[in-house]
């Protein structure tokens, strides 16, 4: 990964109701993460697999057409995913400290 991998990963860390920052592969593989391992392979595996359900529902509904983000908010958490090519970028946050600022 390069410097400004890391430094992005630290910047998005560093915001007000962050809790986790997971870069995961197209099949689910964990690149980096502040989670640990276990967690990271959990919300990778479920993650993608959301992610190509997702990318198939928009892609049914206008063949031309995309994901290019998805945004989950449950009681506990919010779960962001910034979805590429190779790679899914998923931050989770608590809604109600992001709320607060």
């Amino acid at each position: 990964m390069t410097f400004d991998v890391e430094e992005t990963i630290k910047r998005i860390s560093s915001k007000k109701g962050v809790k986790a920052v997971v870069i995961i592969n197209s099949e689910g593989a964990t690149i980096r993460s502040t989670l640990d391992q276990e967690m990271s392979k959990q919300y990778g595996h479920l993650i993608a697999s959301l992610i190509q359900q997702a990318r198939t529902t928009v892609k049914t509904l206008d063949d031309q057409n995309d994901l290019t983000f998805l945004r989950l908010r449950t009681k506990k958490h919010e779960i962001m995913v910034a979805p590429d090519q190779d790679y899914l970028l998923i931050v989770i946050q608590n809604p109600l400290e992001v709320m607060q600022q």
